[in-house]
């Protein structure tokens, strides 16, 4: 059972993983109407909260899992694992920094002062 061998694979796949994210997210504002901005920042704000979320808990769940087993392992692979689970761990405390401070920005480039700015990406614009 080769654990960084996989690990290694999966980490050169999510490099494109997150590139093809990015570029239909672009591409989600590229294809909204264009001459309305809110309706393409709306777009583009209910797409990334929705990445954001799924990607920071199966970002926790791997990093446990990666924690505990590395734990079974030598204290080679073990001191790897906690590496990469310390890492993953920042990865999604990130995503959820990016999650909740998301909307505030865009209701700011929206140029509407909203109340509640968690409905800013759930607003209809149009």
């Amino acid at each position: 059972m080769n654990i960084i061998g996989y690990m290694n694979k999966l980490n050169a796949i999510g490099k494109y993983l997150i590139m093809v994210v990015l570029v239909l997210n672009f591409a989600s504002l590229a294809f909204a109407s264009a001459t309305n901005l809110a309706s393409a920042l709306n777009i583009l704000c209910t797409n990334a909260r929705t990445f954001l979320g799924a990607t920071a808990m199966i970002l926790v769940v791997l990093a446990g899992a990666t924690y505990a087993i590395g734990q079974l392992l030598g204290a080679e692979t073990r001191a790897r694992a906690a590496v990469w689970a310390t890492a993953m761990m920042t990865g999604a405390v990130i995503g959820i920094v990016i999650y909740i401070i998301m909307p505030p920005i865009i209701g700011a480039l929206m140029g509407g002062s909203y109340v509640n700015t968690a409905d800013v990406c759930t607003q209809s614009t149009g």
